[in-house]
């Protein structure tokens, strides 16, 4: 089994999610008491949140890379941020290590394009639905990203950063939620991407009149397909 790296703490209410899932599906793939080989730098999230509120998005990149490193010197054998809006600086800490990044929007594009979904809505914070990056790859893979108007962008990111990353879950927050899907959906939304890595705390894929697609669920799972190919490799060449 390969030793996943996780740059986590952004919030620490996503990154227990990620460790669930993560531990869960090798339970559910090699047995019972199978639990994964990996490595966490949990950052404080209080920091980041400075960085971006001031726009230093070289600082925090330069952070995030330094994570990257230690994860590595760690027998990390890959790199996950357990974020989708820090992903802005992805490229920046891909180049600062010599093993893969697992890229969150990459995961999310494959498990649109599997089922053949090209006009997602994106629910995430304003820097993800506002800074180009998350479009633009998109954008180069075949999708058509939506928003939502600037009145529930800012709701939704206040949502995330006054609620859901202290771990409280607000029902009018999910209604005000719902609504935003129902409105994307008459404008031809074919899809929802929780494209934040604390909205699955707050929203049900299962619930919703869409398509959805849980940014955190496939980039958990990614890890764990990487992290078990080896495994995979030596049972076939048995």
């Amino acid at each position: 089994m390969r030793r996943i790296g996780l740059i986590g703490g952004m919030s620490f209410e996503s990154t227990s999610v990620y460790y669930k899932l993560i531990n869960e599906m090798m339970r559910d793939r090699l047995g019972d008491l199978v639990s994964a080989d990996l490595v966490l730098h949990s950052l404080n999230f209080a920091d980041v949140v400075e960085m971006q509120k001031a726009g230093r998005w070289d600082k925090a990149a330069a952070h995030l890379a330094g994570s990257a490193s230690a994860l590595k010197a760690a027998g990390a054998e890959c790199i996950l941020i357990c974020t989708n809006t820090m992903h802005l600086v992805a490229s920046e800490v891909q180049a600062a290590v010599d093993i893969p990044l697992i890229h969150i929007i990459d995961e999310t594009a494959k498990a649109l394009t599997a089922r053949n979904l090209k006009r997602p809505l994106l629910l995430a914070t304003r820097y993800t639905m506002e800074h180009g990056f998350y479009a633009d790859r998109m954008k180069s893979l075949g999708i058509d990203i939506m928003v939502p108007p600037a009145e529930d962008r800012l709701d939704m990111h206040q949502i995330i950063f006054g609620e859901l990353c202290a771990g409280k879950i607000v029902c009018d927050s999910r209604t005000r939620a719902m609504a935003m899907i129902e409105r994307a959906k008459a404008e031809g939304a074919d899809s929802v991407i929780l494209g934040c890595t604390e909205i699955c705390m707050l929203l049900d894929p299962q619930a919703l009149s869409l398509p959805c697609i849980d940014s955190t669920t496939v980039h958990a799972m990614a890890a764990v397909e990487f992290a078990l190919d080896s495994v995979q490799a030596t049972k076939a060449a048995a």
